[in-house]
């Protein structure tokens, strides 16, 4: 289970105009992971074991910070041109999936971040949208999610959208155009985690936060279900 981690984002040099009040909540994905890393410790489930995984960093500006153009290289040799700075947690969350894919050998991948605006467009607040290749792992996390009471709905993942990637300079950018960007997002990740493994990206930027009570911690009971329920099926 991997979370985005940014403790604090501010959009880095494509500084944010608006709402950068609210992004202490740019970790909610850690959060989720670490409170479904909580409640899997309590819970004990037999028959699965589990890892939890965060790349935690802030989004911040000085001398050392990236600007768009530069070009980064992922722990998986992957060249990333930088286009938009605020574009950040996938870059963290990049290594995050090459570290539980290649170290660690996890049979199966479940990423949470507060990754992209658009998927509120999309979907409103009240949703979460998953993003996956694997008709399995799309069934099991759709149960989940009744279950549990956390709401999401499955997002395409439209392969000539990958066209928004393409660098001249690089192996991909970092972000497409202002259309589709979930879904552009979605793809983006998928570089990082190799094609046969069940793998799905789910972006919590919505239901992550409600305005009037704070933190909901969106997602902790949805992956721990998940965990759960993985060992039972291996019984």
């Amino acid at each position: 289970i991997v979370g985005k981690g940014l403790l604090f984002d501010t959009g880095g040099y494509n500084i944010k105009t608006a709402m950068m009040e609210l992004m202490k909540f740019d970790c909610g994905g850690a959060a989720a992971v670490f409170g479904a890393a909580r409640a899997t410790a309590a819970l004990a489930p037999e028959g699965v074991e589990a890892h939890f995984i965060v790349a935690a960093c802030e989004n911040m500006i000085n001398e050392k910070a990236m600007v768009p153009s530069d070009v980064l290289t992922a722990s998986n040799g992957k060249t990333i041109e930088i286009i938009n700075t605020d574009a950040e947690g996938r870059l963290t969350l990049a290594d995050a999936l090459v570290y539980a894919d290649k170290e660690v050998g996890c049979e199966s991948i479940i990423e949470l971040s507060t990754l992209t605006g658009a998927i509120m467009v999309s979907l409103g607040k009240g949703l979460a949208g998953v993003f996956t290749t694997n008709d399995e792992l799309a069934k099991e996390l759709e149960d989940v999610s009744k279950t549990t009471g956390d709401k999401s709905w499955r997002m395409p993942l439209e392969t000539a959208y990958n066209k928004q990637l393409e660098s001249k300079i690089a192996d991909l950018t970092n972000c497409g155009t202002r259309y589709g960007g979930s879904i552009t997002a979605g793809l983006f990740l998928q570089h990082f985690v190799s094609k046969k493994k069940p793998f799905a990206h789910i972006d919590i930027a919505g239901p992550v936060w409600n305005d009037k009570t704070g933190a909901t911690g969106f997602g902790t009971k949805l992956v721990t279900e998940w965990i759960r329920r993985q060992g039972i099926s291996k019984e």
